[in-house]
């Protein structure tokens, strides 16, 4: 990689042993209420992408037990030292040492040799090279859904945890949602007979970037921002990188909205369709897997994008209830369930355990159980809810409907082999597969 700071491996090992000298001279971790944990069973985690999702992930994971968190890098200065004071803040309260170090440069902070585990809540279009990366340095990974930003990306980070022999968890929080655990068994213990159709919403897919130019800000380092992105069409808009303020103190206005355009994302398509189209494939025997054939809304006057499995089942991107919202319905052959967050109902509610419950605004973002998921495959070593294969067959159906949205036209896939056949124009769009911008490479 280029574009990188220089720091010498000596002064580089002067930083981490001092920095982490509160924690490693003690024989074990002390929280607040008295909790202690052994250096052996202490999971030390570092947060690569410091935005609004990387702040709600680590005030997740900061309601895990056993966990200390040590460093964070974003490209963005003002972020750094919002992570750092918060961070800083947690440590107070747990009663360690008060010390979070931050990078410009994820390669700094993956060559630490103290941290266990990255979390990582990037733009999608630097989950791969973070990921593999992570994993080649030993690493396991907590990685924000979808997986990657195209396809084959999705196989590469597949090949570097199974090579790197590291435990991943796809931010897919919903896999560890009550309600959605509930669905899933009821689909695959059959107790509603075959599954024939799915409506599953989860909204538009991408759309041409149409941001006007804006300046840089000077806290933002926008070459890094963009990464492997070799478009030169992509320029700097507030929209896509949401600027803050630390004094006075304003948090982001909006989600980062390079997850709505083609040329940096893949819409709603993968920002819901991980979780909705994701829990479809879970509960129908798919992970792993795909659907063979991909048909565009408006194609032969089809109402809704439309995805074919090879054992019969369609799912549709269509409204799963009157009510509206993003949700799942399964419509069976002896009923029918319908499920979305804090909502689950069935055409036989003996078939469901009822718990009450009302989800608070973002509560969803906030996602301990998952973590906790993933901190217990750590220390096992087991794979977590959400593995990397999950994560890919999930991120393939999405990426792959973009692609027949783009086409405007079917597409056919055979998941077993992994290939469009002779459809060479699919096989070269770039959500296949694109060419990284020069210097960066898995």
């Amino acid at each position: 990689m280029t574009h990188k700071n220089d720091i010498s491996r000596r002064r580089f090992l002067g930083y981490s042993a001092l920095g982490l000298s509160g924690l490693t001279l003690l024989p074990s971790w002390v929280t607040a209420n008295g909790t202690r944990w052994a250096p052996s069973d202490r999971i030390v985690l570092g947060f690569i992408g410091l935005g609004q999702q990387g702040c709600s992930d680590f005030n997740s994971f900061s309601k895990c037990p056993g966990v200390q968190v040590v460093a964070g890098c974003d490209v963005d200065s003002l972020k750094r030292e919002r992570f750092k004071k918060r961070v800083e803040a947690w440590q107070k309260s747990q009663n360690v040492n008060q010390r979070c170090d931050t990078y410009e440069f994820y390669e700094d902070l993956l060559n630490r040799n103290d941290i266990d585990v990255v979390s990582i809540a990037t733009p999608d279009h630097w989950h791969a090279l973070t990921v593999i990366h992570a994993c080649r340095a030993k690493k396991d990974v907590y990685v924000q859904k979808p997986l990657a930003y195209t396809v084959t990306e999705g196989w590469d980070m597949v090949k570097a945890v199974r090579d790197n022999c590291r435990v991943l968890q796809v931010g897919s929080q919903q896999r560890s949602g009550k309600e959605f655990q509930q669905a899933i068994a009821v689909i695959r213990n059959g107790m509603l007979g075959h599954v024939e159709t799915i409506y599953a919403k989860v909204g538009d897919p991408p759309k041409p970037l149409d941001l006007p130019e804006h300046p840089i800000p000077a806290s933002l380092n926008w070459n890094q921002w963009l990464g492997p992105l070799s478009d030169p069409a992509i320029h700097y808009h507030p929209d896509l990188c949401p600027p803050i303020t630390l004094n006075p103190e304003q948090n982001e206005k909006l989600w980062g909205a390079w997850r709505w355009y083609r040329e940096t994302g893949n819409g709603f398509t993968a920002d819901w369709g991980a979780h909705m189209f994701d829990i479809a494939q879970a509960a129908i025997g798919m992970d792993g897997l795909s659907p063979s054939e991909y048909i565009p809304k408006g194609y032969n006057g089809a109402q809704y994008l439309t995805m074919k499995y090879q054992n019969g089942v369609v799912m549709t991107e269509q409204p799963y209830h009157e009510k509206g919202g993003n949700g799942i319905s399964f419509n069976c052959t002896k009923g029918w369930l319908k499920v979305a967050r804090g909502y689950i109902e069935c055409s036989d509610p003996s078939l469901l355990v009822r718990e009450e419950q009302k989800i608070a605004a973002g509560q969803y973002e906030v996602s301990s159980p998952h973590m906790q998921d993933f901190l217990n495959a750590v220390r096992s070593r087991k794979n977590p809810i959400a593995p990397v294969e999950v994560g890919c067959s999930t991120n393939t159906l999405c990426c792959i409907a973009n692609i027949a949205t783009e086409l405007q036209r079917p597409v056919k896939w055979d998941p077993a082999i992994r290939s469009f056949g002779d459809d060479k124009e699919a096989a070269n769009h770039r959500l296949f597969k694109y060419q990284y911008r020069d210097a960066y490479t898995v």
